[in-house]
């Protein structure tokens, strides 16, 4: 019997069917499982955007369904998969290439930076895939002056909104702001990672 979390969400590992390569590994529910199913295509359920997510439909690095194995336990998937692309947002065939180093700190990631690392993950496909009609795809074709230009605009009506006590629109300038400044990131090659241990400095 399979078993959900309290989240109702199984985790999955995806494998390479002709190599065995374990891919990637994300959450998946049980309307995402009967699409996987259905369109022997893999579609997996996003935590921080509360959505059902098909993997391939930004990029078009779909993955074609196989098998599904059931672990003992019953509370994780194996996917085994024909893959017709690199299954990482980064343009790697697997999201498994960065070596673990037991010297790292630990970091315990909240609801919040779970968001902030899965819009990264977006923008930086639209920065791979450019679809016409995004409006990050335009930030990117205007180029890193105009980014850094929205990123000023934003942090100024951030200020702004502060300063004269405009509680109400004063997290959506916010929101503006950050997700300027990730396009910024990503335009500059700059990881999330670098970010955090910044910020992990300032409580010194």
């Amino acid at each position: 019997m399979m078993k959900l979390d309290r989240n109702g969400l199984i985790p999955a590992i995806v494998q390479d069917d002709n190599t065995n390569k374990v891919l990637m590994m994300a959450y998946m529910s049980p309307e995402s499982l009967k699409l996987t199913i259905e369109k022997d295509e893999v579609w997996f359920y996003s935590r921080s955007r509360d959505m059902l997510w098909h993997k391939g439909e930004t990029s078009g690095n779909f993955l074609k369904l196989k098998d599904i194995l059931l672990d003992c336990d019953g509370d994780t998937l194996l996917l085994k998969v024909d893959p017709t692309g690199p299954a990482c947002h980064t343009g790697a065939e697997s999201c498994f290439f960065v070596k673990f180093d037991a010297t790292e700190k630990y970091d315990v990631m909240d609801a919040g930076s779970e968001i902030l690392e899965d819009l990264y993950s977006v923008i930086e496909q639209r920065k791979i895939d450019r679809p016409s009609g995004s409006y990050t795809t335009s930030l990117f074709d205007q180029g890193i002056e105009r980014i850094s230009q929205k990123v000023i605009e934003e942090a100024g009506e951030s200020a702004l909104a502060g300063a004269t006590g405009d509680k109400k629109n004063l997290p959506n300038e916010i929101a503006d702001m950050l997700y300027h400044t990730l396009v910024l990131m990503v335009a500059s090659d700059v990881r999330l990672s670098e970010v955090w241990k910044e910020l992990e400095n300032r409580k010194k």
